[in-house]
């Protein structure tokens, strides 16, 4: 990895530490940290959850006391003066305090105020601020009627509001699709070119991590690698592989792949499995074992997340060596669905008002099937969850879950949903024990068939050493378990997804798809929403759409062949998505 410079860094970590008490012990969050920070570029911060990423930003905007070390930002020694680095620094947290019920203008103004930004000064860094984020023409919009990447991009704006020399970004992108994710990064690149900005951020998304000047992984609080996305990248050259088995399912493909010796990684991407080497030399396919002959192996570019994975399961963060065995499922006490087709949509609308968040949607899924609902902020994804889900009835069309007509007989057809929300839902101030308990009894179980199924989930998920912390104290990746063990504690027959790997780290979205799959394999219906483009390559067959209609349909493979050419000969999903998205939009413009 290259090296420090002579030149004096935007920030300086020197030897950083910081702990928490926790269940009356110290847990280090940051041990003997050190970096550097460039002026004038963007730094990744990456790394699994519970790195210590925000522990750091909070630490370096002033915001918490240093345990032990040194930490200067643009010279400044943050511990003796936290406010001259404050007023210095703009710092645009996870959950950014937007004021839903003020409009655009009036948040902006709210910020203004606390930044003391001179009246006249604002006219002309308002009209910057909302040409640079496209808000311009929503002003007088209420920010809680913003989709999500305008609420991002309105969060970006109110901390520029007076302009920093440094910007610390906390996942500003987590939970937003690709259009706007592609739009914030457009303002954060013009921002180091035109007024010279230097930008730290931390991101799950990989992508964006080889987007930056310089990247920084951590590792349980310690830093573990430093340089330029192409540093990591480079040893990883002739180790990555792609495998396709004509005959054989993906997902299965992928669980044996993942189960040979030598091999770091194992991903789905549309018809083939893309598998990542300890070595140079491929790995033998005669491992695969009998019901494989067809499997072929070619090689396949190295990526900067191969770096990333190999540096992790390296420091000893590994995914399970075995495939994620799902929960035990007793369906047959319940008479089967008359159809193949579990989930029907048939010329669905909602209108609220005279708008219409869902206008003339169909599509079926199939039993064990993983279908993928895509679209961008505000096309209707949630609003279709909640109508299959029973919450929301249509305005016009048909439902039909498991074979009950949603119009008629919703509570029996979500005795048989299992629904794992976007944003964590569950009991905050409740026990990961108590959330248990209480969802087995939401669904109706009782006795030894209640203390079976909690047992069970406990141990599946790995649940058993935070039993009596509260949920709200989890680390994501286990909120994100524990989630998902309440939402199969009843055995549904269809799980319904919402975002549900949103803001985790690429190591803990496969463990986690690698538990979705094996439902699947045992017959589950699968159905899931998601703004990562890769997460998609795991579904069957998905939906893509945009102001509430149906834009695409299809495997992913067929998707993204729409959008190949003599330039771009390997589409990837997120070249089909923003493809999708932008049509859409240009046919609406010139009608």
């Amino acid at each position: 990895m290259s090296g420090a410079t002579s030149e004096v860094p935007a920030i300086l970590l020197d030897r950083v530490g910081k702990s928490f008490a926790a269940g009356g012990q110290s847990v280090a969050a940051l041990e003997d940290f050190c970096a550097r920070v460039a002026k004038g570029s963007v730094t990744g911060l990456i790394g699994p959850d519970g790195a210590g990423k925000t522990t750091l930003m909070r630490l370096i905007a002033g915001l918490l006391r240093l345990d032990r070390g040194r930490i200067e930002v643009l010279g400044i020694d943050v511990a003796k003066e936290p406010l001259r680095v404050q007023a210095a620094i703009g710092y645009m947290p996870q959950h950014f305090g937007l004021y839903e019920d003020l409009t655009v203008r009036e948040n902006l103004d709210l910020y203004a105020d606390l930044q003391g930004l001179a009246q006249a000064d604002r006219p002309e860094r308002y009209a910057e601020l909302l040409h640079m984020t496209g808000l311009g023409p929503f002003g007088r919009r209420l920010a809680g009627r913003l989709s999500g990447g305008m609420k991002q991009k309105l969060g970006l704006a109110c901390t520029l509001v007076r302009a920093p020399r440094l910007l610390l970004l906390d996942e500003p992108t987590v939970g937003v699709d690709p259009v706007s994710r592609r739009e914030l990064w457009a303002i954060v690149d013009s921002l180091v070119r035109s007024e010279g900005m230097t930008v730290l951020l931390s991101t799950a998304y990989l992508d964006e991590a080889e987007r930056c000047g310089a990247v920084l992984l951590m590792h349980q609080g310690r830093l573990i690698g430093q340089g330029a996305p192409a540093d990591f990248t480079r040893p990883m050259a002739e180790r990555s592989f792609r495998v396709t088995a004509p005959g054989v399912g993906k997902r299965r493909l992928q669980e044996r792949l993942a189960r040979i010796p030598g091999v770091l990684d194992a991903l789905i991407q549309g018809s083939h499995v893309r598998i990542v080497s300890e070595s140079v030399a491929a790995p033998s396919l005669a491992a695969l074992g009998p019901g494989f002959e067809t499997a072929l192996i070619s090689p396949s570019p190295a990526r900067f997340e191969d770096g990333f994975v190999a540096l992790l399961k390296k420091g000893g963060r590994t995914a399970p060596p075995e495939s994620a065995p799902p929960l035990p499922q007793e369906r047959s006490k319940r008479p089967p669905a008359p159809s193949r087709n579990l989930i029907v949509v048939d010329h669905v609308r909602r209108r609220f008002g005279s708008f219409y968040a869902v206008d003339d949607v169909s599509f079926t899924v199939e039993k064990g099937e993983v279908f993928g609902l895509l679209g961008a902020n505000g096309a209707g994804k949630s609003t279709t969850f909640r109508m299959l889900c029973g919450l929301l009835p249509p305005s016009s069309g048909s439902l039909r879950v498991a074979g009950y007509d949603l119009r008629r007989a919703a509570a029996a057809a979500r005795a048989r949903i299992g629904y794992m929300a976007q944003k964590f839902s569950l009991y905050g101030d409740l026990s990961v024990n108590e959330n248990l308990r209480f969802f087995a009894s939401a669904y109706g179980l009782y006795g030894a068939r209640r203390r079976a199924r909690i047992a069970a989930a406990r141990a599946e998920f790995e649940l058993g050493p935070y039993a009596r912390a509260s949920s709200r104290d989890l680390p994501l990746g286990y909120k994100q378990r524990l989630a998902l063990a309440c939402a199969l504690m009843h055995q549904p027959d269809i799980l319904f997804l919402d975002e549900p790997t949103s803001g985790v780290d690429p190591l803990a979205r496969r463990e986690f798809w690698r538990r979705i799959n094996a439902l699947a394999e045992s017959g589950v219906t699968i159905l899931v929403t998601t703004h990562f483009m890769e997460e998609a390559e795991y579904c069957d067959r998905l939906v893509i759409m945009a102001h509430g209609r149906v834009l695409a349909e299809g495997a992913s493979e067929d998707i993204k062949a729409r959008f190949q050419s003599a330039e771009r000969p390997e589409p990837t999903m997120e070249d089909a998505f923003v493809g999708l998205i932008e049509r859409d939009e240009r046919e609406r413009v010139a009608a």
